[in-house]
């Protein structure tokens, strides 16, 4: 897999993109950010053109598809779904709403910080990233905090620093 990674590069940044990304919500809850935002973050993470549909489903359709594909009987944050790993790339996102909501508040951070979280993870999977050792992981976290951070997104890996109530 780490074999299909597109580094991004100046040429790649200069040239004008052909992506086309598509965000569908199939849920109702008020904190999921707008489309445009979604996008943004999308081609922020690509190094590469792209077709992706970014889905934001609820706990049901969230379970469903990581049992169907991945043999997990529970929902998770973000599914992402490989058509077509040469340029243009070709998938699905799946982000999970309840699911980001649930862990944005447990880590002490924001929603919309832990959707441009997920929204990235998940493109970066699209391009060939992955977690799997810790050598892919380093990689893959790196890339992450350094897109997170243009947005000015606090490190997700960092432990939120927890006040002394003597303070």
């Amino acid at each position: 897999r780490a074999g299909r990674r597109k580094e991004m590069t100046a040429a790649t940044r200069r040239r004008k993109s052909v992506s086309r990304i598509t965000v569908q919500c199939a849920v109702t809850a008020r904190n999921v950010p707008a489309a445009a935002r979604i996008r943004q973050w999308a081609r922020a993470a690509l190094a590469t053109d792209a077709r992706v549909t970014i889905r934001v489903v609820g706990q049901a359709e969230g379970r469903l598809l990581n049992r169907s594909y991945r043999r997990r009987d529970y929902a998770t944050n973000v599914l992402t779904f490989v058509f077509r790993d040469t340029p243009p790339l070709e998938g699905d996102l799946a982000l999970c709403a309840p699911v980001i909501t649930r862990e944005a508040r447990a880590q002490r951070k924001t929603v919309v910080a832990h959707y441009a979280h997920m929204v990235m993870h998940g493109m970066l999977h699209l391009q060939g990233f992955d977690h799997e050792n810790a050598r892919d992981a380093a990689v893959m976290e790196r890339r992450e905090r350094t897109l997170l951070a243009r947005f000015g997104y606090a490190d997700p890996y960092k432990p939120p620093t927890h006040r002394s109530r003597n303070a």
